[in-house]
């Protein structure tokens, strides 16, 4: 198989184990494991970039809460001691801009641009597909997600 396919797919892989769903299935990441994800090594320099897209997010006329969700983790300190650090809850659309606005030269980042740039693409899709259901049809999709 060729070796930029493996890599590819890898990437998805990385993205899709570190996505999580809230109660109503929605996908949401955390921004310390997207930044493990897109190699940053520190904080303060990933916090420059959820910044910049912070300010891309609030330009288009998006609401920062809708998708910058500001949460608290714990951490383990040596001897059992315990920190609270901050994270972030990131919508698919945070993630985008985080990936648009971060460091391009990695080729880690570059994958992860395409990689939300698709996954935003099939979610226009799918979205389009759902408007033209009729709403006996639109019932039942919805049951369905539910049951899941």
């Amino acid at each position: 198989m060729n070796e930029k396919l493996l890599k590819v797919q890898d990437t998805v892989k990385i993205f899709e184990s570190i996505k999580h769903y809230d109660e109503f299935r929605g996908e949401y990441w955390y921004a310390r494991e997207l930044m493990e994800a897109l190699e940053y090594k520190k904080w303060d320099k990933f916090l420059n970039v959820i910044e910049s897209a912070k300010i891309a997010c609030e330009n288009s006329n998006n609401s920062l809460d809708d998708h910058f969700s500001q949460v608290g983790k714990m951490i383990n300190l040596a001897k059992g001691a315990k920190r609270k650090i901050t994270d972030y809850k990131l919508s698919r659309y945070a993630c985008y801009l985080i990936v648009q606005n971060a460091d391009s030269k990695k080729e880690t980042v570059a994958l992860g641009q395409t990689y939300f740039a698709i996954q935003t693409r099939k979610m226009e899709l799918t979205e389009a597909e759902y408007s033209k259901l009729t709403e006996d049809e639109k019932r039942f999709y919805q049951r369905n997600l539910t049951r899941k």
